[in-house]
């Protein structure tokens, strides 16, 4: 008996010794710059959210629309009840041209994003190769395909395309599934509902309750609908092939968010649905334009204790520096959100507990979230966007409320995080009920900000102020055999001993779109001794010695186009 309490107070020991010796970086503190920015244009909804349509929306998304090197900004504008069933609802989408000292404009008639309905997701990626972002938009009752026609003129090209679709579509992302140069499209649907006979708040006994409060009915006791797969026919046209590549959903859970990412490092792009009160879909890519279903036997579908959770934002990221692509799954209230740790061959384990994460997230509703280094250390960190999606909530003393705290968990580089929310900035802010949040480099200072959807409010744009002594770099990639935004390209680069890797992607968090540039803090490193990009094409180029803080364009086979400096204060 006292050997084993000799040997745990030594692992103990051990453990706290551990995380006080790793090297400590400032942390970043975070401004709310939306109102003077410009993003003034509030997200519809009602107050009291009798309909389960009204609190899922939306997604936001960050796109260059004019490829002037500067990130603008789309958030979804979602709608009502009544506006739907008077005038078919409200403008999908707001976007916001970023002009000069971080100010915006709202352009979005004058680009043609004129078409009505009820917004709930972006995904924004070029699907045609011709070197311009298109923007993609789900909501209920039929999606949206925006075509870029240069300098932010968009053509709504959704029924030509093919890819209007219908019902309750959520999430969507892009990547070339089939390695044929062009990108696909997975759009995830959630429930089945009617405009015209809506379940009244309440009405069941069952699904209408929560804690003995009269709420919303669903999505427990209602239809879900299946997932869509518009393969690229590379004609401007797409083909609906979910149920013959095996992701149509014929379980039809109730789908939410989806990303693409190749968590087996196989070459091929796998996806991840996260389905709301069911278990969760990993699709792994067979190479031959179909999937096998794996999320149960790969350890990735439900919690540890083998509950099925209430799932809504997803994000792929390497934690722990081990080469393997990690799952991070935020979801409903008193489940926690979820730390998969990709082990390999052995599948994924469960560890939100031993990561620290399950405690802080347990009492709230989490929606968008990412992997992302937010001080430049060359570990990532995880942001958390929290909201209930009752309001009734408030009348429970000690419920968590409906405008709900954000979290930034700091890696502490020993498998395990810590909450610097309020040291970085976050707790200061006004509570909100928040979804989407993409992530991107908004001033191009190097320092990854965060675009977010409060629902019934203007967006927030937090600025991230990080630590200027740590060293940073922005890939932007050009494919050539390649899809032409690199979307599943990875790059993984070393300094000294450390090794990190991450991907292109186009969709993610919660129904949003992040910066398409891939960014990587150098922590005190001024030189990258090795940069490898491999390319969808299956081509892998490599760059030897290259500086840090530089936003750098790398051409598919031909190597470095261009390089812009961060500015010297950020340094």
């Amino acid at each position: 008996m006292h050997n084993c309490i000799r040997e745990l107070l030594a692992y103990f020991a051990l453990l706290v010794s551990s995380q006080t010796s790793a090297p400590r970086t400032a942390l970043p503190h975070f401004e709310d710059i939306a109102r003077q920015a410009g993003l003034t244009v509030s997200h519809i909804s009602t107050a009291e959210k009798r309909y389960i349509v009204e609190s899922m929306s939306g997604g936001v998304g960050l796109i260059d629309c004019d490829n002037d090197g500067k990130l603008d900004i789309i958030t979804t504008n979602g709608s009502s009840v009544e506006r739907y069933r008077q005038s078919g609802g409200d403008l999908l989408i707001t976007l916001y041209h970023q002009d000069a000292d971080l100010k915006f404009s709202d352009i979005t008639k004058q680009a043609g994003l004129t078409r009505k309905g009820w917004g709930m997701g972006v995904a924004v990626a070029d699907y045609d190769n011709d070197g311009w972002p298109d923007i993609y938009v789900t909501g209920y009752g039929g999606n949206a395909l925006y075509h870029n026609l240069g300098n932010c003129r968009f053509e709504d090209v959704s029924e030509k395309a093919g890819v209007a679709g219908g019902g309750f579509s959520t999430g969507a992302a892009w990547a070339d599934y089939d390695r044929d140069g062009r990108v696909d499209l997975f759009v995830s649907r959630y429930v089945h509902v009617n405009m015209n006979k809506l379940p009244e708040i309440g009405s069941n006994e069952k699904f209408c309750r929560y804690r003995g409060l009269l709420v919303q009915c669903g999505p427990w006791g209602m239809e879900g609908e299946s997932d869509f797969l518009f393969h690229n026919r590379g004609d401007g046209t797409f083909e609906e092939v979910a149920k013959k590549a095996g992701v149509d959903d014929p379980n039809h859970y109730y789908g939410l968010g989806a990303i693409w990412g190749d968590y087996n490092h196989d070459g091929w792009p796998d996806l991840y649905v996260a389905n709301d009160a069911g278990p969760n879909y990993l699709y792994r890519n067979k190479h031959d334009g179909t999937f096998e279903e794996e999320g149960l036997m790969e350890g990735a579908a439900v919690g540890g204790d083998g509950s099925e959770q209430g799932s809504m934002g997803v994000s792929w990221g390497d934690y722990d520096h081990d080469g393997r692509l990690d799952m991070l799954v935020t979801n409903f209230v008193n489940q926690s959100d979820t730390l998969y740790h990709n082990l390999g061959a052995k599948g994924f384990e469960d560890a939100t507990v031993s990561s620290g994460l399950a405690k802080p997230t347990y009492p709230y509703v989490g929606w968008g979230t990412s992997f992302f280094d937010s001080n430049n250390s060359g570990w990532p960190d995880i942001f958390v966007a929290n909201g209930h999606v009752y309001p009734q909530v408030d009348s429970i003393p000690a419920e968590a409320h409906y405008r709900q705290p954000m979290f930034l968990f700091r890696n502490r580089r020993d498998g395990t995080f810590e909450d610097v929310s309020a040291a970085a900035g976050l707790a200061s802010m006004p509570l909100e009920s928040r979804r989407g949040a993409a992530f991107g480099d908004i001033n191009n200072d190097g320092c990854l900000d965060i675009i977010l959807l409060n629902v019934g409010s203007p967006p927030s744009l937090l600025l991230n102020h990080c630590d200027p002594a740590n060293h940073r770099v922005l890939f932007k990639l050009v494919g050539t055999k390649s899809n032409r935004w690199a979307v599943g390209a990875r790059v993984s680069l070393r300094t000294g001993k450390l090794m990190e890797f991450d991907e292109v992607r186009s969709g993610g968090s919660y129904l949003s779109s992040s910066d398409a540039r891939l960014h990587f803090g150098l922590g005190t490193s001024p030189t990258m001794s090795e940069v490898r990009i491999e390319w969808p094409s299956g081509k892998t180029d490599v760059l030897q010695d290259l500086p840090a803080d530089f936003i750098y364009t790398v051409v598919e086979g031909a190597g470095i186009r261009d390089k812009i400096a961060f500015p010297a204060s950020t340094r």
